[in-house]
């Protein structure tokens, strides 16, 4: 399943798994509070979630190697064009956000394409091979979700249950790649 950076996002299987599943009821709720609250990269929560599509559970020495390959890219584009946006919204200085406003679409779609470029890197490693193979999906996810807890910091308790339960409810109504 290694990809390059380059590959159409229609043809990336986690690309396609993260736009279902961020759609749906309360996910991109829930991933931004995570995001705010607890620190939470969510194209790597996707991903954490991407593997347990493939029943593999990772810990968080898995966790850590995955995070270094896309820290320097998160921190020093992914996040400053998501507050460059966030602060466009509304509006800076005499500039109102009337009229930042198309600016700032600009922004959005850069912040998109980067999180695009994210999702590549994290897409090189192998979801198949990646960790060990679990009992199921779902105890993929939950072990997952855990593992990422351990290593940044404990969730806030509702985002968290609300990610997994979306999670169950996802598996019996997509194909799998």
């Amino acid at each position: 399943m290694s990809q390059s950076a380059d590959m159409p996002r229609e043809d990336s299987p986690f690309w396609r798994f993260s736009l279902r599943f961020y759609a749906r009821t309360q996910v991109s709720a829930a991933c931004l509070v995570l995001q705010d609250e607890a620190g939470v990269d969510v194209n790597l929560l996707l991903f954490l979630l991407f593997l347990a599509e493939h029943q593999r559970e990772v810990n968080t020495a898995a966790i850590a190697e995955i995070d270094r390959a896309v820290a320097a890219w998160r921190d020093g584009v992914v996040k400053p064009l998501r507050t460059l946006r966030r602060v466009l919204k509304t509006g800076i200085g005499e500039i109102s956000a009337t009229v930042s406003e198309t600016f700032r679409g600009q922004i959005k779609r850069l912040e998109l394409e980067s999180e695009h470029i994210e999702q590549s890197v994290l897409e090189r490693f192998h979801a198949d091979a990646l960790g060990l193979v679990s009992p199921s999906r779902t105890a993929a996810a939950a072990a997952n979700i855990a593992a990422y807890e351990m290593y940044l910091r404990p969730f806030p308790a509702v985002p968290r249950e609300t990610i997994l339960a979306a999670f169950a409810q996802f598996g019996p109504h997509h194909p799998a790649h």
